[in-house]
């Protein structure tokens, strides 16, 4: 059974982005979500399903706080980054079995605050392979364990940090735009390239934040969310992808090919639309590398041709391909990729604060982990 349009998305709700707090993730979580209902129209007791980030929150949390009477499902989706777009699959699936009529897919994070870098790679479940094979290299932090990839791409393409460049600028240019952004200053190409190494070839600017604070979203039944308080996101095309060795990055055949691209393929079938059809794209950013390698992945250029494809300002408002119009984990704040698909919400609801014009039909992608993806295809009701 396909599961195109099966589910829409019908609230979403945020925290502010902080760099620096003393509450907890459970405490953004529930905020986050208060306000996704609100934003739906609904009750927090109208939710029967739930999907919480795998760190801070689990669904007991949610029935003690929201006085949940009836939740029917529940479920975590353990990928890292790629977590909350696999939650939409997830939640598609229990709508179109019949078990819920609203599930909840919540975050919340306090990365700058409460997180260390070595602590995060711990909670990963490759932990022990990245123990066996990369960490007796010296890589012990997400920039050190990506940037082979990177390298790997440049080597064989010859794509130059400068191509990375223009995926930062472009994202700090619509951040710039955000009243809910934590880095709102421009910057150019060569702000980009003075900006210090911290794990060759990735600079300082090609790296996402640590953010605190909280987003979520909720997935409704389409029978019952045209009857909401807000213009409903149908959900087109949903799929997930892993890689091949998706625990250790330097065992893989294919250092520059990620797990979306398996993902990508069923996702735009079952969406009926090929990419010429998509008007804006929010693609999970935690460095500016793996947003190239994954527009490679979903096909809008092939293999070895991203540093060409963003090149020029292809990514910005009026571009080519408007990517990340809130400004991403580079710019806005690092939600786990939870905050890409608010955008992607906003902007096809036409609410925007930097607005796709005429934006129809976009799509979200998730990146976890050692490689883990995820993408959505959704439409305008």
């Amino acid at each position: 059974m396909s599961l195109r349009e099966k589910a829409a998305i019908t609230g979403v709700g945020e925290t502010t982005y902080l760099r620096g707090t003393d509450r907890t993730p459970l405490s953004f979580q529930l905020e986050a979500s208060l306000n996704a209902i609100r934003d739906a129209g609904l009750k927090p007791t109208d939710i029967d399903g739930l999907i919480p980030y795998g760190h801070g929150a689990v669904a007991e949390d949610f029935i003690t706080n929201f006085g949940i009477p009836d939740l029917r499902f529940s479920a975590t989706t353990p990928m890292g980054g790629a977590s909350c777009v696999a939650a939409i699959q997830a939640a598609m699936a229990a709508i179109a079995a019949g078990i819920c009529k609203h599930v909840l897919i919540s975050l919340g994070r306090t990365g700058y605050s409460g997180g260390r870098i070595g602590t995060r790679v711990q909670q990963m479940p490759q932990f022990r392979t990245i123990g066996e094979f990369e960490m007796p290299l010296g890589a012990i932090a997400p920039a050190q364990l990506y940037a082979p990839m990177a390298r790997r791409h440049m080597e064989i393409y010859g794509t130059t940090s400068r191509q990375l460049a223009e995926v930062a600028v472009s994202t700090r240019y619509h951040a710039s735009l955000q009243t809910n952004a934590t880095m709102r200053t421009p910057f150019g190409i060569d702000d980009h390239q003075a900006s210090r190494m911290i794990s060759d070839p990735l600079r300082l600017l090609d790296c996402s934040l640590e953010s605190d604070g909280g987003a979520a979203v909720v997935v409704s039944a389409p029978d019952v969310a045209r009857d909401l308080a807000k213009r409903p996101i149908l959900v087109m095309g949903v799929a997930e992808g892993h890689p091949d060795s998706p625990s250790a990055i330097t065992q893989r055949p294919d250092l520059t090919t990620l797990g979306l691209a398996k993902a990508a393929p069923k996702a735009f079938a079952m969406a009926g639309v090929d990419r010429s059809a998509i008007d804006v794209a929010e693609v999970y950013d935690c460095f500016t590398y793996i947003v190239m390698c994954q527009l490679e992945d979903l096909g809008f250029c092939k293999k070895g041709e991203g540093g060409g494809f963003v090149e020029n300002g292809a990514l910005r408002l009026g571009g080519k391909m408007p990517v990340n119009t809130h400004g991403g984990l580079l710019s806005q704040a690092h939600m786990a990729g939870m905050n890409h698909i608010v955008e992607l919400t906003r902007q096809l609801r036409g609410e925007a604060q930097a607005q796709v014009q005429d934006a129809e039909v976009g799509l979200v992608t998730g990146y976890g982990d050692m490689g883990d993806g995820a993408v959505a295809i959704m439409r305008r009701a």
